[in-house]
């Protein structure tokens, strides 16, 4: 044991960092509690006599500082996609049967099964071994930075061992247990606290604190499961960067398997079914995954979902209750939703009071009537939804229910086109309908028009002062105080918010404008297509569907938008008031327009992020991966098998001094 303090911090550190492996990461503690918290407080000690030797992976930094007021954006390298999932046996044994025929294999194929965690996915980033910056998944592209937060979970290695140089981006599941999640309810029940529904908000609103202290009371566990960027971390097989990622401290999911073929997948699924009830974290199901990294490669992503991976959930869990009533909600694209109003029933930990019944051919394929006793399951574990009626309980006084042919929100005909399910009311003036369009459009991943709620839209509406969004940049401060209860200082705010919007990003713009199947991501990728609202306003579907990603549904539905005369008049309006139309400075070069650039190794003027931006700006798109449509390749320092690639399919590499060159030019 050394004698000098700097020496003996640095021991304990190291100490305390191979015993939280042991007994975090690999689940084999070496020493009994009593003897870590003796190391733990010796460390503390040590550290407040001398704060010149305090480093930030110390075991000691997992809590500090003071509550944020919020969580800045974090951009995800290589996106967090979602899942496809899979119901059924049926439906599993057909992504392999799509898997094998896109592959061209006959032979089956070796695939790694997990345990479908119930929590919250995070990405957390390395560098050079050290724990430096981790997010939410959020819409996959951009998360929330929670860095503080997730540092407070011990499971979560501060250090790795023997880590890779450079950047390393972990994914994993944050999750509760379902004894700590019990404890945690029973003490905010003593303390006449709001009890959380079920482990998964439990964790998820336990890592959304802007107090990291309060977080760090909450006992969150990480299993790591997933791998975005890393700079020099070799492995061909999902399997092997499992094994790399328990070297290295992380910790893995023991019940995690290599199985070969459909048959061992459904055998591995069927187990975890039986193993549910006494696994100590809750489950939903299994997630199948091609083991092999260039057979990944190879069958690449669409744009919400990797082609080589899906969820295979459980069946729902199910409970009995009745249907008191049908009620019809309008949405901002004039769909007639119908909605079971449920006497409210715990499904999987959850109540349900309500469940939508999607049109009404749905209602008569189910023969679903007012007064109904029936079968509820949340679908996936998450959405309510009715299964079957229980007609043996039926006494006949049950109400058959029909869909109105008048809106029932401003009395106008509604219709249903032929080719779909749903009954439309084709009002564009239906309270409804701009009511929802204006809540979206100022929503937060829209335009951000901070203050304008749904019951202030209400307001707006109801009193004729908004009858679509460009009315908003014509409100006065004076119209705003006159509302109830408005004071004056919170209309000053909403003026305010207002006029901030009018510079938003043009991407941010076309999907606040609410076009049907353009979310955030195809809204990004229609600007750096088009890049002025102008040019995507006359584009046709041809060139629309040019686009990476944009198919057939998404280019019609713009063209069907944006050839209604009375949407480009609103969008006139809007920018006759002064809402930007074109890409920032920032955004508005094309030296890239149309080309696919893959950054590989380590970058000195540049974050990965920057890079991508400028990319972006510049008319391009980045990509992750390699592939023949790859226009141009960056090298930077370490540069690993993404350089050898390109070198083999001839493309163009570029050296980070080549690559500012060019964009000066």
């Amino acid at each position: 044991m050394s004698s000098r303090p700097e020496e003996r911090i640095r021991e304990l550190r190291d100490l305390i960092h191979y015993h939280n492996t042991r007994y975090y990461g690999l689940d084999d503690p070496e020493i009994s509690d009593a003897e870590f918290d003796r190391l733990m407080r010796e460390l503390v000690e040590l550290e407040q006599r001398f704060p010149e030797f305090v480093t930030a992976d110390s075991p000691t930094q997992r809590i500090g500082g003071a509550p944020l007021e919020a969580f800045p954006p974090a951009l995800h390298t290589v996106p967090m996609l979602s899942l496809e999932n899979a119901l059924s046996e049926e439906e599993l044994l057909a992504f392999d049967q799509r898997t094998r025929r896109a592959l061209g294999s006959e032979e089956e194929i070796d695939y790694v099964c997990e345990p479908k965690l119930d929590g919250l996915a995070v990405e957390l980033v390395y560098i050079d071994g050290l724990f430096t910056l981790g997010s939410t998944r959020g819409d996959g592209y951009t998360g929330e930075e929670i860095t503080r937060n997730l540092r407070t979970i011990k499971s979560i290695p501060l250090k790795l061992n023997n880590a890779p140089p450079g950047r390393l981006e972990v994914r994993g599941e944050v999750i509760l247990g379902i004894r700590e999640f019990e404890t945690l309810n029973r003490e905010r029940q003593e303390r006449g606290e709001s009890l959380f529904a079920n482990p998964r908000n439990a964790a998820a609103g336990s890592l959304r604190q802007l107090d990291a202290l309060i977080t760090a009371g909450r006992p969150l566990a990480i299993f790591c499961y997933g791998i975005g960027q890393a700079e020099a971390l070799p492995f061909t097989t999902h399997a092997e960067m499992l094994e790399s990622f328990r070297s290295m401290g992380l910790r893995v999911n023991p019940l995690i398997e290599r199985v070969r073929g459909a048959g061992a997948v459904l055998a591995y699924h069927r187990a975890m079914g039986e193993r549910r009830g006494q696994l100590p974290y809750e489950i939903d199901g299994i997630v199948v995954k091609v083991d092999r990294v260039s057979q990944q490669e190879e069958l690449g992503a669409r744009s919400r979902s990797p082609r080589w991976a899906i969820a295979f959930k459980f069946p729902a869990r199910q409970e009995v209750t009745r249907v008191l009533n049908i009620q019809v909600q309008v949405g901002r694209t004039g769909t007639l939703t119908p909605v079971a109003i449920l006497q409210p029933v715990q499904v999987g930990g959850v109540s349900v009071s309500r469940a939508t019944l999607h049109n009404q051919d749905e209602i008569d394929r189910k023969d679903i009537r007012i007064g109904d006793w029936v079968v509820v399951q949340r679908a996936g574990d998450v959405i309510p939804e009715i299964v079957k009626v229980v007609e043996s309980r039926r006494t006949g006084d049950e109400r058959p229910f029909l869909l109105p042919e008048a809106c029932p929100v401003c009395g106008s005909h509604t219709v249903r086109p032929e080719d779909e399910a749903a009954r439309r009311c084709i009002n564009l003036s239906c309270p409804a309908q701009v009511k929802e369009r204006i809540f979206h459009f100022a929503s937060k991943r829209a335009m951000d028009i901070d203050g304008l709620g749904e019951k202030l839209v209400d307001q707006l509406v109801e009193n004729g002062l908004v009858r679509d969004v460009a009315d908003l940049y014509a409100l006065t401060r004076a119209q705003l105080a006159g509302l109830e209860r408005m004071a004056e200082k919170s209309a000053a705010n909403i003026i305010a918010a207002i006029e901030a919007s009018r510079s938003r990003p043009l991407e941010r713009l076309l999907f606040a404008l609410g076009i049907r199947h353009v979310g955030e991501h195809v809204a990004r990728l229609l600007i750096e297509a088009f890049g002025t609202m102008e040019r995507l306003m006359s584009a046709h579907s041809e060139e629309l569907m040019q686009v990476h990603e944009i198919g057939p549904q998404v280019a019609e539905s713009v063209t069907d938008f944006f050839t209604t005369p009375e949407n480009g008049r609103v969008i006139e309006r809007l920018r006759q008031a002064g809402v930007e139309m074109a890409p920032s400075r920032a955004q508005r070069g094309d030296l890239f327009a149309g080309k696919t650039l893959v950054l590989t190794g380590t970058l000195s003027s540049y974050t990965r992020e920057e890079a991508e931006k400028l990319i972006l700006a510049l008319g391009g798109r980045p990509a992750s991966s390699v592939s023949s449509k790859t226009s141009y390749v960056i090298a930077g320092e370490a540069a690993g098998s993404k350089l050898d690639k390109a070198r083999a399919l001839g493309i163009p590499v570029l050296t980070e001094a080549e690559f500012k060159e060019m964009i000066k030019a």
